[in-house]
């Protein structure tokens, strides 16, 4: 196809309806598993796969890779793409092995439920200045924003005088306005700065901190430790990544059951039903805008019947794949009884997100003790009343009243 094929659909992916599924990405899913795509930033077209078993495929094939493109204007949703050419989330194997068995180290199941109670504590903490703070309250305000950024920088250890400027850096990064540009590249050396002149100390004098347990974890042997520049990459990743997801997923989460109240007075009669919930919620929520990083043909290739040249760009739907009926049954359906089947929502293959497990025990914690706490929680405005973030790639409430 030519550069500028006009039978080429552009995809600006602005949908933020609340959290209505985006209907270009149903458009596109139910022409075929493999469209081709033009992005609104980038200097080329891209496939896009939206099977399950075709994201699948890409994520876990050694012929496409994400390494490949560093140094290219890859096409994206964001002005100043947001990952950096070092970070865990554009490398291949061996090297994202590498990186990955580092990170693993400091989200075992172990550490992840050492983790907990120090989860709790904030969960506690907000839910109690909100309550404090009496009727009507702002749930974004009081514990979607506040709580995955306190819970990942008491978990790296960072400075409690620093956490309001972590915290502005990281939304800088996240915008997808054109005029943005300029402030994503400096928000984003900010942080890398930030972070890689903090780990000299935590080598030298190690804590109990996640920062430490990276600076100090074991490698495989004849590989090199991570140097301080890697691991203040993978700081920001951890930063990017607890604000991007779980903020979204808690105000998601709590404006699904609290406008659909018998469902939410279900769960918090019966909260041991909310695991298994909670993976359903997981799956049917866009909690983000489109895509997110591409990979590179390395070699031709086919995907689901359609061939890919050498040096293509393709782009995998996360969020399609998690509506594909082939495996979720009326997909479009939220079913809090759901069988639990594995979902896209973390990711898959070698770029599945290694701290899924404390995103999780965020949630948990989180929706639980605000149901526990608050049993007659509902909203103060009519659902259709609800602001919705429409300026960044996240899918989330602006704001979310409630009373009790």
């Amino acid at each position: 196809m030519s550069f500028q094929d006009p039978a080429v659909p552009r995809c600006p992916f602005d949908f933020a309806d609340a959290l209505e599924f985006d209907p270009s990405l149903v458009s596109l899913a139910r022409r075929g598993p493999v469209s081709r795509i033009r992005l609104p930033y980038g200097e080329a077209e891209a496939w896009l796969v939206t099977s399950f078993a075709g994201v699948r495929q890409v994520t876990c094939d050694s012929r496409f890779s994400r390494a490949a493109i560093v140094g290219r204007d890859y096409p994206r949703m964001t002005p100043e793409p947001i990952v950096s050419p070092e970070s865990i989330n554009v490398t291949d194997p061996p090297h994202v092995t590498r990186l990955r068995h580092v990170t693993a180290q400091a989200f075992t199941r172990e550490r992840v439920a050492a983790m907990r109670p120090a989860v709790d504590g904030v969960v506690s903490g907000l839910l109690s200045a909100m309550a404090a703070a009496g009727p009507p309250a702002d749930l974004v305000t009081h514990l979607s924003v506040p709580l995955p950024h306190l819970t990942i920088c008491e978990l790296l250890a960072v400075p409690e005088a620093d956490r309001d400027q972590l915290r502005d850096w990281t939304m800088r990064l996240l915008a997808t306005s054109p005029e943005a540009r300029r402030d994503a590249a400096d928000a984003k050396a900010r942080l890398r700065k930030y972070f890689a002149e903090l780990i000299p100390a935590r080598r030298s004098a190690p804590g109990e901190d996640l920062l430490s347990a990276m600076a100090t974890a074991e490698v495989p042997e004849g590989e090199e430790p991570l140097s301080d520049d890697e691991l203040a990459v993978l700081a920001v990743t951890l930063i990017l990544s607890g604000n991007d997801t779980a903020t979204c997923q808690i105000s998601n989460i709590a404006y699904l059951l609290l406008t659909r109240p018998e469902e939410c007075a279900a769960l918090a009669r019966e909260p041991e039903r909310f695991p298994g919930a909670l993976e359903e919620l997981l799956r049917f929520i866009p909690f983000r805008k489109g895509v997110g990083i591409p990979r590179i043909a390395l070699e031709d290739a086919e995907i689901e019947g359609t061939a890919i040249s050498a040096g293509d760009y393709v782009h995998v739907s996360y969020l399609a794949a998690n509506r594909d009926p082939a495996v979720f049954p009326d997909p479009h359906r939220l079913d809090l009884a759901r069988p639990p089947r594995p979902h896209m929502t973390f990711g898959w293959g070698g770029h599945h997100c290694l701290a899924a497990p404390l995103a999780r025990a965020e949630l948990d914690s989180a929706v639980t003790g605000l149901l526990a706490r608050f049993p007659d929680l509902r909203l103060d405005v009519p659902p259709d009343a609800v602001r919705w973030d429409t300026g960044t790639i996240r899918r989330f409430p602006l704001s979310l009243p409630v009373t009790w």
